[in-house]
Protein backbone atom coordinates (compact mmCIF):
# COMPACT_ATOMS: atom_id res chain seq x y z
CA UNK A 1 0.00 0.00 0.00
CA UNK A 2 1.28 3.46 -0.97
CA UNK A 3 0.07 6.05 1.54
CA UNK A 4 0.03 9.45 -0.13
CA UNK A 5 0.14 13.02 1.08
CA UNK A 6 -0.54 15.28 -1.88
CA UNK A 7 -0.34 18.98 -2.57
CA UNK A 8 -2.05 20.10 -5.78
CA UNK A 9 -3.28 23.16 -7.69
CA UNK A 10 -6.01 21.35 -9.66
CA UNK A 11 -5.53 22.08 -12.76
CA UNK A 12 -6.24 19.80 -15.75
CA UNK A 13 -3.10 17.71 -15.44
CA UNK A 14 -3.48 17.59 -11.65
CA UNK A 15 -7.02 16.29 -12.23
CA UNK A 16 -5.74 13.56 -14.53
CA UNK A 17 -3.09 12.65 -11.95
CA UNK A 18 -5.65 12.49 -9.14
CA UNK A 19 -8.02 10.36 -11.21
CA UNK A 20 -5.18 7.99 -12.08
CA UNK A 21 -4.13 7.65 -8.44
CA UNK A 22 -7.76 7.02 -7.49
CA UNK A 23 -7.78 4.15 -9.99
CA UNK A 24 -5.02 2.31 -8.12
CA UNK A 25 -6.43 0.01 -5.42
CA UNK A 26 -3.15 -0.01 -3.49
CA UNK A 27 -3.01 3.79 -3.12
CA UNK A 28 -4.42 5.45 -0.01
CA UNK A 29 -5.07 9.19 0.07
CA UNK A 30 -4.00 10.25 3.56
CA UNK A 31 -4.84 13.88 2.78
CA UNK A 32 -4.74 16.37 -0.08
CA UNK A 33 -3.79 20.01 0.35
CA UNK A 34 -4.43 22.93 -1.97
CA UNK A 35 -1.79 25.45 -3.02
CA UNK A 36 -2.60 28.52 -5.12
CA UNK A 37 -1.30 28.13 -8.67
CA UNK A 38 -3.37 27.23 -11.71
CA UNK A 39 -6.36 28.75 -9.86
CA UNK A 40 -6.77 30.21 -6.39
CA UNK A 41 -6.47 27.85 -3.43
CA UNK A 42 -10.20 27.71 -2.61
CA UNK A 43 -11.05 26.80 -6.21
CA UNK A 44 -8.29 24.19 -6.10
CA UNK A 45 -9.93 22.64 -3.04
CA UNK A 46 -13.40 22.60 -4.64
CA UNK A 47 -12.04 21.03 -7.83
CA UNK A 48 -10.17 18.41 -5.83
CA UNK A 49 -13.10 17.37 -3.63
CA UNK A 50 -15.43 17.17 -6.63
CA UNK A 51 -12.98 15.10 -8.64
CA UNK A 52 -12.25 12.67 -5.79
CA UNK A 53 -15.98 12.14 -5.30
CA UNK A 54 -16.40 11.54 -9.03
CA UNK A 55 -13.67 8.89 -8.77
CA UNK A 56 -15.36 7.15 -5.82
CA UNK A 57 -12.86 8.48 -3.27
CA UNK A 58 -15.14 10.50 -0.98
CA UNK A 59 -14.27 11.66 2.52
CA UNK A 60 -10.60 12.39 1.81
CA UNK A 61 -9.44 15.34 3.89
CA UNK A 62 -8.78 18.32 1.61
CA UNK A 63 -7.23 21.36 3.28
CA UNK A 64 -6.33 24.86 2.18
CA UNK A 65 -3.12 26.50 3.36
CA UNK A 66 -1.45 29.52 1.84
CA UNK A 67 -3.57 31.84 -0.27
CA UNK A 68 -0.58 33.53 -1.93
CA UNK A 69 3.05 32.74 -2.72
CA UNK A 70 5.64 33.50 -0.05
CA UNK A 71 7.23 36.57 -1.60
CA UNK A 72 5.47 37.67 -4.78
CA UNK A 73 1.87 38.25 -5.93
CA UNK A 74 -0.16 35.27 -7.11
CA UNK A 75 -0.52 34.75 -10.85
CA UNK A 76 -3.03 32.14 -12.04
CA UNK A 77 -3.43 30.70 -15.53
CA UNK A 78 -7.01 30.67 -16.83
CA UNK A 79 -5.73 30.68 -20.42
CA UNK A 80 -4.12 27.28 -19.80
CA UNK A 81 -6.65 25.55 -17.54
CA UNK A 82 -9.87 27.56 -17.91
CA UNK A 83 -11.52 29.95 -15.44
CA UNK A 84 -12.31 27.18 -12.92
CA UNK A 85 -9.18 25.16 -13.65
CA UNK A 86 -10.77 22.16 -15.38
CA UNK A 87 -11.01 23.39 -18.94
CA UNK A 88 -14.42 22.81 -20.50
CA UNK A 89 -15.40 20.32 -17.78
CA UNK A 90 -18.04 21.30 -15.22
CA UNK A 91 -18.02 18.78 -12.39
CA UNK A 92 -21.03 18.18 -10.13
CA UNK A 93 -20.92 20.32 -6.98
CA UNK A 94 -19.05 18.43 -4.27
CA UNK A 95 -20.87 17.04 -1.25
CA UNK A 96 -17.78 17.25 0.93
CA UNK A 97 -16.38 20.37 2.53
CA UNK A 98 -12.91 21.79 3.05
CA UNK A 99 -11.06 20.77 6.21
CA UNK A 100 -10.79 23.42 8.93
CA UNK A 101 -7.11 22.56 9.38
CA UNK A 102 -4.28 24.50 7.74
CA UNK A 103 -2.47 22.55 5.01
CA UNK A 104 0.91 22.86 6.73
CA UNK A 105 -0.52 21.41 9.94
CA UNK A 106 -1.99 18.50 7.98
CA UNK A 107 1.43 17.65 6.56
CA UNK A 108 3.31 18.04 9.83
CA UNK A 109 0.86 16.07 11.94
CA UNK A 110 0.59 13.23 9.41
CA UNK A 111 4.36 12.93 9.05
CA UNK A 112 4.90 12.95 12.83
CA UNK A 113 2.22 10.30 13.30
CA UNK A 114 3.65 8.02 10.57
CA UNK A 115 7.40 8.64 10.36
CA UNK A 116 8.98 7.13 7.29
CA UNK A 117 5.70 5.66 6.04
CA UNK A 118 4.25 8.38 3.80
CA UNK A 119 4.97 9.24 0.19
CA UNK A 120 4.60 12.93 -0.59
CA UNK A 121 3.59 14.16 -4.04
CA UNK A 122 3.62 17.88 -4.87
CA UNK A 123 2.27 18.83 -8.30
CA UNK A 124 1.75 22.48 -7.35
CA UNK A 125 3.96 25.42 -6.39
CA UNK A 126 5.90 24.48 -3.27
CA UNK A 127 4.22 27.07 -1.02
CA UNK A 128 2.45 24.76 1.41
CA UNK A 129 5.39 22.37 1.56
CA UNK A 130 7.76 25.22 2.43
CA UNK A 131 5.38 26.40 5.18
CA UNK A 132 5.19 22.87 6.56
CA UNK A 133 9.00 22.64 6.67
CA UNK A 134 9.12 25.97 8.51
CA UNK A 135 6.80 24.47 11.16
CA UNK A 136 8.69 21.19 11.32
CA UNK A 137 12.28 21.37 10.01
CA UNK A 138 12.56 17.56 10.38
CA UNK A 139 9.81 17.03 7.79
CA UNK A 140 12.23 15.96 5.01
CA UNK A 141 13.48 13.23 7.34
CA UNK A 142 10.00 12.21 8.53
CA UNK A 143 8.57 11.67 5.05
CA UNK A 144 9.30 8.34 3.42
CA UNK A 145 9.63 9.62 -0.14
CA UNK A 146 9.00 12.93 -1.88
CA UNK A 147 8.16 13.51 -5.55
CA UNK A 148 8.06 17.06 -6.92
CA UNK A 149 6.76 18.13 -10.31
CA UNK A 150 8.66 21.30 -11.11
CA UNK A 151 11.68 22.95 -12.61
CA UNK A 152 13.45 22.98 -15.93
CA UNK A 153 17.15 22.31 -16.42
CA UNK A 154 18.20 21.50 -19.99
CA UNK A 155 14.71 22.22 -21.33
CA UNK A 156 13.22 25.60 -22.25
CA UNK A 157 10.85 26.98 -19.62
CA UNK A 158 7.09 26.91 -20.21
CA UNK A 159 6.33 30.21 -18.43
CA UNK A 160 9.41 32.29 -19.18
CA UNK A 161 12.27 31.25 -21.46
CA UNK A 162 14.00 29.63 -18.47
CA UNK A 163 11.33 29.01 -15.81
CA UNK A 164 8.74 26.26 -15.35
CA UNK A 165 5.26 27.21 -14.10
CA UNK A 166 5.17 25.73 -10.59
CA UNK A 167 8.57 27.12 -9.66
CA UNK A 168 7.85 30.48 -11.28
CA UNK A 169 4.64 30.92 -9.26
CA UNK A 170 6.55 30.64 -5.98
CA UNK A 171 10.33 30.62 -6.49
CA UNK A 172 11.01 31.59 -2.87
CA UNK A 173 9.19 28.50 -1.61
CA UNK A 174 11.09 26.28 -4.04
CA UNK A 175 14.40 27.75 -2.91
CA UNK A 176 13.53 27.05 0.74
CA UNK A 177 12.47 23.47 0.02
CA UNK A 178 15.64 22.56 -1.87
CA UNK A 179 17.77 24.19 0.83
CA UNK A 180 16.06 22.02 3.46
CA UNK A 181 17.28 18.85 1.73
CA UNK A 182 21.00 19.68 1.64
CA UNK A 183 23.09 17.04 3.33
CA UNK A 184 20.37 14.41 3.71
CA UNK A 185 20.99 10.77 2.68
CA UNK A 186 20.42 9.98 -0.99
CA UNK A 187 17.27 7.96 -0.30
CA UNK A 188 15.69 10.99 1.41
CA UNK A 189 16.28 13.42 -1.46
CA UNK A 190 13.21 14.46 -3.48
CA UNK A 191 12.64 12.95 -6.91
CA UNK A 192 12.20 15.93 -9.23
CA UNK A 193 10.08 15.51 -12.37
CA UNK A 194 11.12 18.52 -14.44
CA UNK A 195 10.10 19.68 -17.90
CA UNK A 196 13.13 17.82 -19.24
CA UNK A 197 11.10 14.61 -18.97
CA UNK A 198 7.47 15.65 -18.29
CA UNK A 199 7.28 17.39 -21.67
CA UNK A 200 7.77 13.96 -23.21
CA UNK A 201 4.36 12.98 -21.78
CA UNK A 202 2.33 14.09 -24.79
CA UNK A 203 -1.29 13.03 -24.45
CA UNK A 204 -3.09 12.99 -27.80
CA UNK A 205 -6.61 12.41 -29.13
CA UNK A 206 -5.78 8.73 -29.66
CA UNK A 207 -5.23 8.30 -25.94
CA UNK A 208 -8.67 9.75 -25.18
CA UNK A 209 -10.22 7.37 -27.72
CA UNK A 210 -8.38 4.42 -26.16
CA UNK A 211 -9.41 5.48 -22.65
CA UNK A 212 -13.08 5.50 -23.61
CA UNK A 213 -12.73 2.10 -25.25
CA UNK A 214 -11.07 0.71 -22.11
CA UNK A 215 -13.97 2.12 -20.09
CA UNK A 216 -16.40 0.15 -22.23
CA UNK A 217 -17.99 3.14 -23.95
CA UNK A 218 -20.25 2.06 -26.81
CA UNK A 219 -19.45 5.14 -28.91
CA UNK A 220 -15.93 6.25 -29.82
CA UNK A 221 -14.74 9.32 -27.92
CA UNK A 222 -13.35 11.57 -30.63
CA UNK A 223 -11.53 14.75 -29.62
CA UNK A 224 -10.17 15.97 -32.93
CA UNK A 225 -8.36 19.10 -34.15
CA UNK A 226 -10.88 19.72 -36.92
CA UNK A 227 -13.80 19.90 -34.47
CA UNK A 228 -15.11 23.20 -33.12
CA UNK A 229 -13.33 24.58 -30.07
CA UNK A 230 -15.33 24.00 -26.90
CA UNK A 231 -17.32 21.05 -28.26
CA UNK A 232 -18.62 19.08 -25.29
CA UNK A 233 -18.46 15.32 -24.90
CA UNK A 234 -21.68 13.30 -25.02
CA UNK A 235 -20.13 10.11 -23.60
CA UNK A 236 -22.45 8.01 -21.46
CA UNK A 237 -19.56 7.46 -19.04
CA UNK A 238 -19.42 10.36 -16.56
CA UNK A 239 -15.71 10.17 -15.82
CA UNK A 240 -14.75 9.83 -19.49
CA UNK A 241 -17.02 12.74 -20.36
CA UNK A 242 -15.48 15.11 -17.82
CA UNK A 243 -11.89 14.12 -18.56
CA UNK A 244 -12.55 14.46 -22.28
CA UNK A 245 -13.94 17.98 -21.80
CA UNK A 246 -10.95 18.98 -19.66
CA UNK A 247 -8.41 17.53 -22.07
CA UNK A 248 -10.03 19.14 -25.12
CA UNK A 249 -9.37 22.54 -23.53
CA UNK A 250 -5.76 21.54 -22.85
CA UNK A 251 -5.31 20.35 -26.46
CA UNK A 252 -6.70 23.65 -27.71
CA UNK A 253 -4.36 25.64 -25.46
CA UNK A 254 -1.28 23.78 -26.66
CA UNK A 255 -2.31 24.25 -30.29
CA UNK A 256 -2.83 27.98 -29.74
CA UNK A 257 0.79 28.14 -28.54
CA UNK A 258 2.10 26.24 -31.59
CA UNK A 259 2.81 23.00 -29.75
CA UNK A 260 0.34 20.85 -31.64
CA UNK A 261 -3.05 19.37 -30.76
CA UNK A 262 -1.83 17.56 -27.67
CA UNK A 263 -1.39 18.03 -23.93
CA UNK A 264 1.73 17.77 -21.79
CA UNK A 265 0.44 15.86 -18.77
CA UNK A 266 3.28 16.69 -16.40
CA UNK A 267 1.47 15.80 -13.19
CA UNK A 268 0.35 12.37 -14.35
CA UNK A 269 3.97 11.37 -14.80
CA UNK A 270 4.87 12.60 -11.30
CA UNK A 271 1.90 10.68 -9.91
CA UNK A 272 3.10 7.48 -11.55
CA UNK A 273 6.58 8.01 -10.11
CA UNK A 274 5.07 8.46 -6.64
CA UNK A 275 2.89 5.36 -7.05
CA UNK A 276 5.79 3.29 -8.36
CA UNK A 277 4.01 2.30 -11.57
CA UNK A 278 6.06 4.12 -14.22
CA UNK A 279 9.54 3.54 -15.58
CA UNK A 280 12.16 6.24 -14.96
CA UNK A 281 15.75 6.84 -13.96
CA UNK A 282 17.33 9.68 -11.96
CA UNK A 283 20.59 11.59 -11.55
CA UNK A 284 21.68 13.20 -8.27
CA UNK A 285 22.27 16.95 -8.37
CA UNK A 286 22.40 20.09 -6.30
CA UNK A 287 19.47 22.35 -7.21
CA UNK A 288 19.01 26.04 -6.48
CA UNK A 289 16.42 28.59 -7.61
CA UNK A 290 16.88 32.17 -8.80
CA UNK A 291 14.81 34.66 -6.81
CA UNK A 292 16.56 38.00 -7.43
CA UNK A 293 16.80 38.54 -11.19
CA UNK A 294 13.69 39.89 -12.89
CA UNK A 295 14.73 38.20 -16.11
CA UNK A 296 15.51 34.81 -14.58
CA UNK A 297 13.02 34.69 -11.67
CA UNK A 298 12.05 31.09 -10.95
CA UNK A 299 14.85 29.53 -13.00
CA UNK A 300 16.06 26.23 -11.56
CA UNK A 301 19.75 25.40 -11.85
CA UNK A 302 21.18 21.91 -11.36
CA UNK A 303 24.81 21.27 -10.52
CA UNK A 304 25.46 17.69 -11.59
CA UNK A 305 29.27 17.97 -11.40
CA UNK A 306 29.67 19.38 -7.89
CA UNK A 307 31.08 22.66 -9.18
CA UNK A 308 29.42 24.49 -6.26
CA UNK A 309 30.97 22.03 -3.79
CA UNK A 310 27.62 21.68 -2.05
CA UNK A 311 25.92 18.39 -1.15
CA UNK A 312 23.26 17.00 -3.43
CA UNK A 313 19.68 17.91 -2.54
CA UNK A 314 17.66 16.28 -5.35
CA UNK A 315 17.36 13.30 -7.64
CA UNK A 316 16.32 14.64 -11.03
CA UNK A 317 14.47 12.31 -13.40
CA UNK A 318 16.72 11.88 -16.42
CA UNK A 319 14.73 9.38 -18.49
CA UNK A 320 11.25 7.92 -18.75
CA UNK A 321 9.07 5.78 -21.02
CA UNK A 322 6.05 7.63 -22.44
CA UNK A 323 4.66 4.59 -24.30
CA UNK A 324 4.63 2.52 -21.11
CA UNK A 325 3.19 5.45 -19.19
CA UNK A 326 0.21 5.91 -21.51
CA UNK A 327 -0.50 2.19 -21.67
CA UNK A 328 -0.62 2.24 -17.86
CA UNK A 329 -2.85 5.34 -17.80
CA UNK A 330 -5.35 4.00 -20.33
CA UNK A 331 -5.60 0.61 -18.68
CA UNK A 332 -5.91 1.68 -15.05
CA UNK A 333 -8.05 4.77 -15.61
CA UNK A 334 -10.22 2.82 -18.04
CA UNK A 335 -10.94 0.24 -15.35
CA UNK A 336 -11.91 2.98 -12.89
CA UNK A 337 -14.18 4.67 -15.44
CA UNK A 338 -15.84 1.33 -16.21
CA UNK A 339 -16.48 0.78 -12.50
CA UNK A 340 -17.80 4.24 -11.56
CA UNK A 341 -19.77 4.72 -14.80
Amino acid sequence: MTRLLLDVDTGIDDALALAYLASLPDVEFVAVTASPGNVDAHQVARNTIALLELCDRPNVEVAVGALNPLGIPLVTTPETHGPQGLGHAVLPPPAGTVSPRHAADVWVEAARAHPGELTALITAPLTNFALAIRREPRLPELLGRVVIMGGSFYHQGNTTPTAEWNTHVDPHAAKEVYAAYRGLPADRLPIVCSLDTTERMEMRPEHVRRLAAAAGCAVEELVLPEQAEGLRSTSENTLVRHLSDALRFYFEFHRNYDQGYLAHVHDYFAAGVAAGTLEYSTRPATVDVEVESAMLMGTTVADYRNLWNRPHNARIVSDNNPAQAFDELVGSLGRLARRVG
